[in-house]
């Protein structure tokens, strides 16, 4: 089972969004978290070091967490999704986003 971490700023929109759309997949386990500061479910090195591939939303995000956390990235798969914030939580264009460039990835890994 491959355990997928999905981050976004504030974790509050896309990063939930998307461990709401592939919850239900049988051969995920799915978390979300926020780098910001206040973020409803903040980042942290156990969520990191658990989870076997991480989607960050933004280029910005891959660097924040790669300076923040380099130390724990050093076997993981850090790839970016390119969504950027100006969508609503579980906004069908952004579901469907999320469906088609994650689903691809995954069938890589």
């Amino acid at each position: 089972m491959k355990k997928v971490l999905f981050v976004c700023s504030q974790n509050r929109l896309r990063s939930p969004t998307a461990e709401h759309v592939f919850a239900s997949r049988a051969n995920l386990e799915v978390a979300s978290a926020g780098l910001n500061n206040g973020a409803d479910v903040p980042i942290s090195v156990e969520l990191i070091e658990w989870a076997d591939i991480i989607f960050v939303m933004e280029k910005t995000h891959r660097n924040k967490l790669s300076k923040k956390f380099k130390a724990h990235l050093k076997n993981k798969r850090l790839i970016c999704l390119d969504i950027p914030d100006e969508y609503e939580y579980m906004e069908p264009k952004l579901v469907k986003m999320l469906e088609q460039r994650v689903e691809r990835l995954l069938g890589n890994y």
